[in-house]
């Protein structure tokens, strides 16, 4: 049978998330359908036809799904869900959010977080902040899985010529409706989607130090900029922008760790990035184990040299 896979939008474009969890659902087998539920959304729907490797767009309009909750979403997902084997979502806060509303809707197992296919039935997710692999066997009929983006390559964009199919939308729930959104504005590069991050931790002492030491060295980098979480959780950065286990997982071109000693549970966020750079004066910090560059070293002199350098 076919796999569904439920796309990140924002109504006129598709999220990076989608073009991962796309090559997840391709090696599920069978054809690839996304669904584009939203309102207005016919930019969206367009861009999905056009994703290499997808069948058909399912493209479903509704002001009940303007803003993606999660209640409608679900509602619109257990009504196509008869016609596949593979439901597939992002693991990201949206996936999360709705992935276990429809698995509990068709009462089945939700597989989560899976980094590998090993057949249609059977896949791969790490565990215990990623220091061992499970391996997961379902027999559900319909299997609701989350992907880990960073565990598969992105599908092109571009050179698919998918259908688009335009049904009617499930009822939207009399129960939850949109208020209002508070959304952080950022002129740098999606965390999630930087190919870029350079990351502060707890060493940094303060927010204003964390800003003084890590903004001129995203700048010349062009990078989004993160933190671990002791850092957030002390104040000297946003909640959005931490990296790890219970933050966001991340796998850029380039990570550079500055003052960030690399507990297990950033260590689980970031250890699938290209390269690593750390920077961190105590030899021992576990950091420097996942590191391919480490520099023992004061941060708040070597950041600066390097600022300087660049």
């Amino acid at each position: 049978m076919s796999s569904l896979v439920i796309a990140e939008h924002d109504n006129s474009s598709i999220k990076p998330s989608t073009l991962n969890t796309i090559t997840a659902a391709a090696q599920c087998g069978g054809d690839v359908h996304v669904l584009v539920a939203g309102h207005n959304a016919g930019a969206a729907a367009a861009a999905a036809a056009h994703i290499a490797g997808v069948a058909k767009v399912i493209h479903v309009e509704s002001a009940g799904l303007a803003h993606g909750l999660a209640e409608n979403v679900t509602a619109q997902v257990v009504a196509l869900a008869s016609g596949y084997s593979h439901l597939l979502f992002p693991a990201t806060a949206y996936g999360k959010n709705i992935a276990p509303r429809v698995a509990a809707k068709l009462d089945v197992g939700q597989i989560s977080d899976i980094t590998k296919v090993d057949s249609p039935d059977t896949f791969e997710r790490p565990i215990y902040a990623g220091n061992a692999i499970a391996t997961v066997q379902s027999k559900d009929a319909i299997k609701v899985i989350t992907v880990r983006t960073t565990g598969f390559d992105a599908a092109a964009s571009t050179g698919g010529s998918a259908s688009v199919e335009t049904p009617a939308a499930a009822s939207d729930s009399a129960d939850v409706g949109f208020l209002r959104s508070e959304i952080a504005k950022n002129d740098r590069p999606e965390l999630t989607a930087a190919k870029i991050i350079v990351s502060g931790g707890r060493a940094l002492g303060s927010n204003e130090k964390f800003m003084e030491i890590m903004t001129p060295l995203a700048d010349k980098l062009g990078a989004a900029m993160g933190a671990s979480r002791a850092a957030v959780d002390a104040g000297y950065a946003p909640n959005d922008w931490q990296v790890g286990q219970t933050g966001k997982i991340v796998a850029p071109q380039l990570y550079v760790a500055c003052g960030i000693s690399g507990a297990i549970q950033h260590l689980a966020g970031m250890k699938d990035s290209k390269v690593i750079v750390a920077i961190n004066k105590d030899a021992e910090a576990p950091i420097f184990s996942v590191a391919d560059y480490g520099l023992e070293a004061d941060l708040f002199v070597a950041v600066p040299a390097l600022v300087a350098a660049l």
